[in-house]
């Protein structure tokens, strides 16, 4: 309790001469609320501003977290457009197993059926052993195989195949610099986040390096940064034959 003539904290008087200095400091609150509201909240996953160089982009998103990949459009436009078309369903095959017509997000599901620790991951099989290949129109499709590109760098994706131009739905992802595979798969884009490439090829594996406990695509996610050509993969009616 304050005594008489004392002044309780609630009730000093402001002084005239600390005005100016207030009035700045209630100034400066002010900005930086206006600020903080006006600045945009990230979603889940989400930056502020997409750094990415203009492209077009492919994520894995699978058991052991997240694999982004900047494709090579200009190098290899063929197979840009068939597996793009295949991961937005834009694209038919013929099941290997039921011999019936399907299309749908293809890549959604599937599991890396093959990993190899030191040298890379390998999955887009229907069947998850390797023998799953699609059949109908359009497969096998040729190999493109840009001597301006070798994998001479960690997370090349490239095709799998059985041979020149057999190229179907397989792919892999190297997890370290490998020259012997140059001038024999077809490179389509470069990834990221190595380190979920390396958690992936060191899972128990079995016969033929097969996982022995699956690991699964969940989804794969197709985005452009920046302006899209005319002939842009992602925006390809259904069907329409690769370029």
């Amino acid at each position: 309790m304050a005594s008489q003539g004392e002044k309780s904290p609630m009730n000093t008087p402001i002084r005239t001469r600390n005005l100016p200095r207030l009035i700045t400091a209630l100034l400066g609150i002010g900005t930086l609320t206006a600020a903080l509201l006006l600045m945009p909240i990230a979603g889940d996953g989400a930056t502020l501003a997409d750094k990415r160089k203009p492209g077009l982009y492919w994520t894995f998103e699978s058991d052991k977290g997240k694999i982004s990949c900047k494709l090579f459009e200009a190098e290899a436009p063929a197979t840009v457009h068939t597996m793009v078309g295949l991961a937005e369903g834009t694209i038919s095959y013929v099941h290997p197993e039921t011999k019936q017509v399907e299309r749908k997000k293809f890549f959604d599901g599937l599991t890396f059926h093959r990993v190899i620790p030191d040298v890379m991951i390998q999955g887009g099989d229907l069947l998850g052993t390797g023998f799953g290949h699609p059949e109908g129109p359009g497969f096998p499709y040729k190999s493109e195989i840009a001597g301006s590109l070798k994998f001479d760098t960690p997370g090349r994706l490239a095709m799998a195949n059985t041979g020149p131009d057999k190229n179907d739905t397989q792919f892999f992802i190297t997890e370290a610099p490998y020259p012997a595979f140059d001038k024999k798969y077809t490179i389509w884009g470069q990834c990221e986040n190595v380190d979920v490439v390396k958690a992936i090829a060191r899972v128990p594996r079995g016969t033929g390096d097969r996982p022995l406990t699956p690991v699964h695509i969940q989804r794969v996610v197709i985005e452009r940064v920046g302006t899209a050509p005319a002939d842009a993969p992602e925006s390809a009616p259904p069907d329409a034959p690769a370029k």
